[in-house]
């Protein structure tokens, strides 16, 4: 699984060398107590490490220096107690690799009317000793999250929380690569990309590996091995009374032999992430089906027919997800239901829907699967839990990224489905699923996407905002003219920015 107390972000408290001693002591103090604070809330989800406070050019140059060089620190949270002026933080931040949250709080929550003077004033001065920290930002165009807010208050230790994982996923990115074997499935035009840019934008390596690698370590499997892992599944999942012993037990062996030559190819590799194409499976058995799904539930990414874009969308999810009720999966919008009032849309995919979503325990079957030209692969069968989720999906516009959004609310499946053996989400997409359909298409979103139940567009705004990619949103004030508008804007924008 995925262990977020592996990075750490620095904690940065800004004052200057005008104050004196005396006050520079009460500065690192207050940031003493605050990061211990947040060090011991179990909301956020990595390490705090505080800095010594910031008071010069070359110390925070230097801080920041050290911060790009360290591949545990995944981002800086910044915080000027007294007035810090900006000018010092301009080489640093030139310097500066990571993402950064900019924390507007001050140490004491109410003003001690009675006692307050021009030494409480000089030592706590947030209001506007932030402003100029603000302002330098700004003035170098670089991004960054700001909240404001007392910093014991429930509500930014929780947007704290979001921008850490948010942050915690864009460094496992650059340390996880993309196993994709095989190609693209040929002639798909939105699971290609430049995967080049990808790794300058992301940091996402993107390499390919042969279906022969990976059938000469299921080769390497052995029948012990396989029905170890299967005992497992009788424990996890419910199992379909054909699938005890025959050509049904077969089907499920195969799977879990894929199963552990896959996660051994991918632990080699240390990869997060990884695709596969119904076009290259030669000298596998079968696709991977309950293999992938698995995977996926251990926190790799996936994608179908070579979608590297959203395998490691998907992973990048997970690492934000991490720990949090809900699920994360791999989805493609199917079909539709189309009765007035009822509109909803049907998400499935061939077999790789991950379980984390599931609403119940998850039933393995073993059914033909009409493409591939492989022996019927074995599968987790289930709806997807009723509630709030989001749908994300990553393309490539030639001249940049584009991620597209869109809240959905999933509901129960209330029909059977007894010829449709997959895993499946039922969702109403706001506003309304042709408005919401109109705007995603008109922003060039793929049929598949990354469908997050443990996750808000919070989230993935945050993780959108520190990669400088363009984010877009389809939600209840979404009207498609005027989304159309915003396109057009953001073409002027982002082909600046690129």
């Amino acid at each position: 699984m995925i262990d977020l107390k592996k990075f750490e972000f620095w904690f940065v408290v800004g004052s200057q060398d005008l104050y004196g001693e005396e006050t520079l002591k009460q500065v690192a103090e207050h940031g003493r107590i605050m990061a211990q604070e947040f060090a011991n809330d179990p909301i956020l989800p990595a390490k705090i490490v505080l800095k010594p406070v910031a008071i010069s050019p070359a110390a925070i140059r230097i801080l920041f220096e050290e911060a790009a060089a360290c591949p545990s620190c995944a981002g800086i949270i910044t915080w000027m107690h007294t007035f810090s002026p900006s000018k010092m933080w301009i080489q640093g931040l030139a310097a500066n690799k990571k993402p950064i949250l900019h924390l507007h709080t001050q140490f004491n929550r109410d003003i001690p009317w009675q006692t307050i003077d021009m030494d409480f004033m000089n030592l706590n001065q947030s209001a506007h000793g932030d402003r100029e920290h603000g302002y330098i930002y700004a003035r170098m165009r670089l991004p960054r999250k700001v909240i404001a807010g007392f910093w014991q208050d429930s509500q930014v230790r929780r947007r704290m929380a979001v921008w850490m994982r948010a942050a915690c996923a864009r460094a496992d990115g650059i340390i996880s690569p993309v196993v994709r074997l095989g190609d693209n499935m040929r002639e798909v035009a939105v699971t290609e990309g430049d995967k080049v840019e990808a790794q300058i934008k992301f940091g996402w390596q993107v390499n390919t590996w042969g279906v022969g690698d990976l059938v000469a370590l299921y080769n390497e499997v052995s029948d012990a091995a396989a029905e170890t892992l299967v005992t497992q599944y009788e424990a996890d999942y419910e199992f379909a009374p054909e699938l005890k012993s025959g050509n049904g037990r077969k089907a499920v062996l195969e799977q879990a032999k894929i199963e552990i030559a896959l996660k051994k190819l991918l632990d080699s590799e240390g990869a997060g992430a990884f695709t596969t194409t119904f076009q290259d499976l030669h000298g596998l058995p079968q696709l991977p089906g309950l293999a992938a799904q698995r995977l996926m539930e251990q926190g790799y990414g996936f994608g179908a027919e070579g979608d590297w874009k959203q395998s490691m969308l998907l992973h990048a999810s997970k690492v934000m997800a991490q720990g949090l009720p809900g699920g994360v999966s791999f989805m493609e919008d199917y079909t539709y239901n189309m009765e007035n009032g009822n509109e909803a849309a049907l998400g499935a995919h061939m077999l790789e829907v991950c379980p984390s979503i599931a609403a119940k325990k998850p039933r393995v079957e073993v059914h033909p699967l009409g493409i591939g030209g492989k022996a019927p692969p074995a599968r987790l069968v289930f709806d997807a839990a009723p509630g709030p989720a989001v749908l994300a999906t990553l393309i490539d516009l030639g001249d940049r990224f584009r991620m597209i959004l869109n809240e959905v609310e999933a509901i129960k499946i209330e029909h059977a489905m007894p010829k449709l053996p997959v895993a499946r989400a039922l969702w109403k997409p706001a506003p309304n699923l042709y408005d919401a359909a109109e705007s995603w298409i008109l922003a060039g979103g793929t049929h598949h996407s990354v469908y997050a139940s443990a996750l808000t567009t919070e989230y993935f705004r945050d993780w959108a905002e520190m990669m400088e990619v363009e984010c877009v949103l389809i939600n209840n004030d979404t009207k498609p003219v005027q989304f159309l508008d915003e396109l057009r804007q953001n073409e002027a924008y982002w082909s600046r920015r690129s």
